[in-house]
């Protein structure tokens, strides 16, 4: 297979704040020099994040019942409103550069739901995009959402596709900030496990196909410290991942 060669990093969990700073990492490395384009993939333990514009109301719960649930609360510089991660939701990370994509935002967030819908078909769901709110979507319910911020036409943060997690801890928030919009995963559709690796492989071969690149699986940790990389801060431009045409911070 042919294509620009991007980064691989795949973990099997890292806590929120962690791959947050990964991601800033690869972020200042790539501002500073030509750090290739990078997507993280990986799992979270239970974390709710707020995006820039998100509003403690849509949680819906007691911070005494979270901290029983061992789940966080992060507030980051993504677009949209409040989301849940957790273990059993396989979450994506490109951290690209926009220019390699004709640094249309809209196209690249179609680009990942192509992705994410192709990856539910193989498994025997038809998925869909919806027409006001972006994300990935199966009849009325949503299965994966997207939320990213563009620094200097460098995307972070990403999507999360529901695979196994515990459902319950999305009734803890409201969901994008979108009174009724129900959650579902691939199991709670398909009545049975699919195994995660195989999702994660679907995930990286549809990549390869729709962004026309092809992955190489690294250390990133080295590759980072290699090249003397560090967190950078710098404001964010932000892409509202549940609403479309408000895509500028």
């Amino acid at each position: 297979m042919s294509g620009r060669e991007v980064y691989l990093a795949d973990y099997p969990s890292l806590h929120y704040q962690e791959a947050l700073n990964l991601q800033r990492r690869i972020l200042s490395a790539k501002m500073e020099g030509d750090f290739p384009d990078t997507l993280l993939l990986l799992e979270h333990p239970p974390v709710i994040t707020l995006g820039r514009r998100g509003k403690e109301e849509n949680i819906l719960v007691p911070k005494e019942i979270l901290q029983r649930e061992m789940i966080d609360i992060v507030h980051v510089e993504r677009g949209g409103d409040v989301t849940y991660h957790g273990p059993g939701q396989i979450v994506g990370y490109p951290v690209f550069t926009l220019a390699n994509y004709g640094k249309d935002i809209s196209r690249f967030i179609f680009s990942i739901e192509e992705v994410l819908i192709r990856v539910c078909r193989d498994v025997g769901i038809k998925a869909r995009r919806e027409a006001i709110n972006r994300g990935v979507w199966v009849r009325d319910q949503k299965i994966a959402s997207i939320g990213l911020a563009i620094r200097r036409w460098i995307s972070f943060h990403g999507f999360a596709l529901n695979w196994t997690p515990n459902m319950d801890h999305f009734r803890f928030i409201t969901p994008c900030g979108l009174p009724g919009v129900e959650m579902t995963s691939i199991e709670e559709i398909l009545g049975k496990d699919i195994d995660g690796d195989t999702l994660r492989r679907l995930i990286c071969r549809h990549f390869e196909k729709v962004f026309h690149i092809q992955f190489r699986e690294v250390s990133l940790a080295q590759k980072l410290n290699e090249g003397g990389a560090h967190e950078h801060s710098e404001r964010s431009q932000v892409y509202e991942g549940s609403r479309m045409g408000q895509n500028r911070g």
